[in-house]
């Protein structure tokens, strides 16, 4: 049996999804720049997903700027408060992707920028106190960046709490929603918010898509130069049919978002209850209720062992495809700096199980029944 729990990482693309990308990659060649008919109707194509997504968010069409996924749209965000906005602080935390924890490090080296992370608890719940309070000095320009679900642990951010104490201090703020895109309603009316990102990967769609949304009151100049697309603000031919596959995959996520949370959360704490009667002393990292969680991810925090190295090896030589953290960071020797930011024993191994609306409790079955044999007989 073959059991896919890795879809924090990457999720399958649906098959509606790709029914509708077919046809553009058959007939709607065109380049959406040109003004000939072929040219008019790709651009038509793009501006109804536009319109779409922009529906989704309750949030104006103009805001939506499509990327190629969640780092080039955290990228954008980043560099555009500092080049464009004037900012002189970056406010993150320690575990935060990759994508925006490396991108602020390699702006605090090229620019005058200041970089300050707030204090975060064993659970990667982020200290609203600590935050207000280096807010509260501002005497700088500051960009807060934290992700609303961390990708490792699912720990969610109060983001409407944050959004207050941003607005409250005069701060811009930017969310890496790349793990709650198509996941969780926002409402950008009700979210008063700069910046989110998306990467369609998450949750079915195709990969290399994504989008950045951006406030309208953010006026800025080109990101990447070379062409007048996306507003002026990010040049080169658009992906027409990842960006129907990702506008797709809206529909699929929105139009039965309640049920997919509760389907996928009952997965996830059936999970739990069968590992915890199972294995002694087996705990959890991060946040697990639905409030506080990201409901496709489950961190498993499983008991000491003298080969810890070798957990993942024998579950995917049992056809389970688990993680050890972000799978950004696949093939490397380090550990997670998410684990580490947290104070994680390191002598316990950990694995990442992450869900979807497709995942079955037959699945889940196989799964604990081939975990809870590893630890019994010792293989690992």
């Amino acid at each position: 049996m073959k059991v896919y729990l890795d879809n924090a990482a990457t999720t399958s693309v649906a098959p509606e999804v790709f029914e509708a990308m077919v046809p553009i990659l058959k007939n709607d060649f065109g380049n959406p720049s040109s003004t000939h008919f072929f040219g008019r109707g790709s651009k038509a194509i793009i501006e109804k997903s536009r319109r779409n997504i922009a529906h989704y968010l309750n949030c104006k069409p103009a805001e939506i700027i499509f990327t190629s996924g969640g780092t080039e749209a955290d990228n954008m965000a980043m560099f555009t408060s500092v080049s464009e906005l004037g900012v002189t602080r970056i406010v993150t935390s320690a575990i935060e992707h990759h994508a925006v924890g490396h991108t602020a490090m390699n702006i605090q080296d090229k620019f005058d920028v200041e970089l300050v992370l707030v204090d975060i608890d064993h659970k990667g719940n982020i200290d609203l106190n600590h935050l207000e309070r280096i807010l509260s000095d501002s005497s700088k320009k500051t960009l807060v960046t934290l992700m609303h679900a961390n990708n490792e642990i699912g720990t969610l951010l109060p983001i409407h709490e944050v959004s207050k104490q941003c607005r409250k201090y005069g701060a811009f703020f930017h969310s890496d929603t790349v793990q709650t895109m198509g996941h969780y309603a926002f409402d950008l009316q009700n979210l008063d918010i700069d910046f989110l990102t998306c990467a369609a990967h998450k949750f079915h769609g195709p990969k290399g898509i994504g989008f950045l949304y951006a406030n309208s009151r953010i006026k800025s100049s080109a990101f990447i130069h070379g062409g007048a697309q996306e507003r002026g603000l990010r040049g080169g031919t658009e992906n027409i049919h990842g960006i129907v596959g990702l506008s797709k995959a809206f529909d699929l996520a929105y139009d039965k978002l309640e049920e997919h949370q509760q389907q996928v959360f009952e997965l996830k704490q059936y999970m739990i209850d069968a590992l915890k009667s199972s294995i002694p002393d087996v705990r959890f990292h991060g946040e697990t209720s639905l409030d506080k969680s990201l409901y496709t991810v489950l961190n498993v925090d499983f008991p000491e062992t003298e080969k810890a190295g070798m957990l993942l090896f024998t579950l995917d030589l049992k056809g389970i495809a688990a993680s050890g953290g972000s799978a950004c960071s696949s093939g490397s020797s380090k550990g997670s700096h998410v684990l580490e930011g947290i104070g994680a024993n390191a002598k316990r191994p950990n694995t990442r199980f992450s869900f979807s609306r497709y995942t079955t409790r037959e699945e889940i079955d196989y799964a604990v029944k081939e975990v809870v044999s590893i630890f019994k007989n010792k293989i690992v």
